[in-house]
């Protein structure tokens, strides 16, 4: 009974801790995708209380995602706020049934080359949008658009006094310093306050006290108002390219987002491990009630689960908390939502494209693996900028696949034995992007307890997206207590594969 107690009370502080942190984000992310704030708690509520309870990853925590802020705005844009619901309800669909196919490990053969470029795109993005909204100007659709309308914004700064944009700035300049001094500078004792909440409290109790003339937060007296089901007429455009283009594309990137967060949250705890076909069913499940009930779509969120493992954590409680809270809020004190300024939220969001831009991966690709990998990150950022995010992600997978076609011809040969209660995993051929399911099964049904020796000796390549796999599971069994011994393949088969088994026995040896 204690140890109940305990696991509840731990799951109950991380839950407000959590809540604290998705609160601005979902109105920041609902603002940045072009549609009302109560989108964005929709969304966090389904996300809290309906994928937490579904969801295979019990600690990530799921809600609407900055990484799809972007592509949403660009499609209400096109095609109405009203045509994204019968979408969400396709992903949601299509994500369920990949659920029931086991297709969830494949997305692990997505190159982190091309997730990570992918990921920093969107961030950067996100940064020339929503330098608009800091100065209270609308943002443009595309990147080159918003970098050539900064001008326009800057110019409404300057008039016979002191404009309301300028007024707007001042108070996210100020909301952003709060965010970056707090996160730089704050007590131990406060250290489960999140930046965010500080920066946004920060604005909105200087822009009240004030009565500062600025845009802020609109937020509907019942949040049933603001649900609206989709029509017939909305289902019937499902057909057309565009809407059917969409659908698949935030299906395939959001389920990609959220199981890259659940590998992350799998790193950061030594608990149950990630479901991943349970979890894109949970995901799928989510989008389609998002899309029923009027919301934006949801992923797993690294900034959420990240701040609810921090706080403690032990099961989904937290997950589902944190969602029943955003609930009671909307229904019960929505007022409190309406004085947050939107140059607020913009702040917000600018600190979140900087760290979906994480150069640290970057530096990580570069020593660990080369230029290849770099080369198809910067290709695949500056795509997404350029150009858009489908032309991006295909470069950058082509240019995955290109790396890879000299060796399609080896395959990867897996074999494994227990010599005196000792597993011996050999690893033969050339282990590649499209072997990573495979080889991820082998390694996670690989008996508990029991030492292993991975030998590479017959090993001729192996690329990028293999080798952070296997790293990230020598990782996670190295932490719980596993015993593992290493085995180079000869310097002479690859020039890189002798200093990456070096780097696996340096993981094993931490």
């Amino acid at each position: 009974m204690t140890a109940v107690t305990s696991t509840f009370s731990r799951d109950f502080a991380s839950s407000l801790v959590v809540f604290l942190v998705a609160i601005p984000l979902c109105l920041g992310i609902a603002i940045a995708s072009g549609v009302p704030a109560s989108m964005g708690l929709i969304s966090g509520i389904i996300g809290g209380i309906v994928v937490g309870f579904l969801a295979g990853s019990p600690l990530q925590v799921s809600g609407p995602a900055a990484g799809l802020a972007v592509i949403v705005f660009g499609f209400v844009e096109d095609y109405g706020v009203a045509m994204l619901a019968p979408v969400l309800i396709a992903v949601g669909f299509l994500q369920i049934a990949g659920g029931f196919l086991r297709v969830g490990s494949w997305f692990r053969a997505i190159s982190p080359a091309v997730v990570h470029g992918m990921l920093a795109g969107i961030g950067i993005l996100i940064i020339l949008g929503q330098i608009h909204v800091l100065m209270d100007a609308k943002p443009a659709a595309g990147g080159m658009e918003n970098v050539a309308a900064i001008e326009d914004s800057l110019a409404r700064l300057w008039g016979t006094g002191l404009t309301s944009e300028a007024t707007a700035l001042k108070v996210g300049l100020i909301s952003l310093l709060a965010m970056v001094c707090w996160e730089k500078c704050r007590p131990k004792s406060l250290a489960l306050v999140p930046g965010a909440l500080v920066g946004v409290a920060a604005a909105t109790v200087l822009a009240a006290a004030l009565q500062l003339p600025i845009a802020r937060v609109e937020v509907p007296t019942s949040l049933m108002d603001s649900i609206t089901l989709p029509t017939a007429e909305n289902f019937a455009r499902l057909l057309e390219p565009g809407v059917i283009l969409m659908a698949v594309m935030i299906a395939v990137i959001a389920s990609a987002e959220t199981l890259l967060s659940a590998a992350a949250v799998d790193r950061m705890h030594d608990g149950v491990r990630t479901g991943f076909n349970k979890e894109l069913f949970a995901q799928g499940v989510g989008n389609g009630l998002c899309g029923l009930l009027g919301g934006l779509p949801i992923t797993g969120v690294i900034v959420r689960s990240s701040a609810n493992i921090q706080a403690g954590a032990r099961t989904r409680v937290s997950a589902i908390l944190h969602g029943t809270w955003i609930l009671g809020l909307v229904a019960l004190a929505p007022s409190l939502l309406t004085l947050v300024p939107l140059s607020a939220l913009a702040a917000v969001l600018l600190v979140t494209g900087w760290r979906l831009i994480s150069l640290r991966h970057v530096r990580h690709l570069f020593e660990h693996h080369g230029l290849v990998p770099v080369g198809i990150w910067a290709a695949t950022v500056a795509m997404v900028v350029l150009q858009d995010l489908l032309v991006g992600v295909a470069l950058g997978l082509a240019l995955s696949i290109l790396e890879i076609v000299p060796y399609l011809r080896r395959k990867l040969a897996i074999r494994h034995a227990e010599i005196d209660e000792e597993i011996h995993l050999q690893l033969g051929g050339a282990a590649t992007c499209k072997d990573v399911p495979i080889l991820l099964n082998t390694l996670e049904q690989l008996p508990e307890g029991r030492n292993v020796k991975i030998v590479g000796e017959d090993l001729h390549y192996m690329d990028h997206t293999s080798a952070e796999t296997i790293s990230e599971w020598l990782r996670r069994e190295a932490r719980a207590g596993r015993a593992i011994e290493i085995h180079a393949p000869p310097a002479a088969r690859h020039p890189r594969l002798k200093p990456l088994f070096q780097r696996f026995a340096t993981e094993v040896a931490r």
